[in-house]
């Protein structure tokens, strides 16, 4: 079974900022929940093929390293990965559309395929989950993006 999430928000800040801000591997820690450091293997940008390695947390204050490869990548408007999630393949991408020279339309998908024993667990339950961790990944991006946009105005 595969389902897919997606998470959309307007930002205000322009499309090379909020992509600027996303493909900083370096700076997911600071929206993504799950992931402790990132970067891109062999340094460089992100392109496809390349692989992003992160450390991600676990429970009881574990963690384990990850890997996941960047599939696409048409700058400053889409990037999308693949990599697994637990026992299943799990793709994800950010969408970006401007509005006008001041806002951006974001929007976060999340593709998994259910597999091994992730099949006991409830797909809406997953689905649930994956979807509150996306919408919290979300509003991460836009106050960190806004958030330097003010400074921006400020200084």
């Amino acid at each position: 079974m595969t389902f897919r999430t997606e998470s959309r928000m307007t930002i205000a800040g322009c499309v090379g900022d909020v992509w600027a801000y996303v493909c900083d591997v370096e700076r997911w820690p600071q929206w993504a929940p799950t992931v402790l450091e990132g970067r891109v293997r062999g340094g460089g940008p992100l392109q496809p093929g390349s692989r992003v390695e992160q450390r991600a947390k676990l429970m009881f204050g574990l963690s384990r390293s990850r890997s996941q490869e960047v599939t696409v990548v048409e700058a400053p408007r889409y990037v999308a990965f693949a990599g697994p999630m637990g026992t299943s393949a799990a793709r994800w991408g950010l969408e970006l559309e401007p509005v006008d020279d001041w806002q951006t339309d974001a929007m976060m998908w999340i593709e998994v395929d259910l597999a091994g024993i992730m099949r006991a667990i409830p797909a809406r339950i997953l689905k649930g989950r994956i979807q509150r961790v996306s919408d919290r990944e979300m509003a991460a991006i836009k106050a960190a993006v806004e958030a330097a946009a003010q400074e921006g105005a400020v200084s």
